[in-house]
């Protein structure tokens, strides 16, 4: 991985109302997922590179697949269990539900 790739994985940004920030053990847990995404991912261009065999490759494009998989749905459960429960305690309930709905059209093709 390059240095600027790496730059815009650990770039720090002012937290946002809602965002992981809250959420530490949610964040280790986020990032830790992103890192081994990454490994895979290098680990598939090095396979092209050494001219692996297609299937042994497939097999890694898979498993990157279920990764995102799961960080989109760690992501999403701890945006309902906390993001959300706390939009309707504060009375904006609907708005939340109709991001999250929106959200999930595109979840569910991962």
């Amino acid at each position: 991985m390059k240095n600027s790739d790496n730059a815009i994985l650990t770039k720090r940004v002012k937290p946002k109302k809602g965002s992981l920030a809250a959420l530490p053990q949610a964040k280790r847990q986020t990032q830790l997922l992103i890192r081994t995404i990454v490994g895979h991912v290098n680990g598939i261009a090095k396979m092209i590179e050494e001219e692996r065999y297609c299937i042994d490759i497939l097999k890694q494009i898979t498993a990157v697949q279920a990764l995102l998989s799961k960080l989109g749905y760690t992501l999403s459960e701890n945006h309902m269990k906390h993001c959300v429960r706390q939009a309707v305690l504060e009375g904006q309930g609907e708005e939340k539900i109709a991001e999250l709905m929106e959200t999930l059209k595109y979840l569910r093709n991962l």
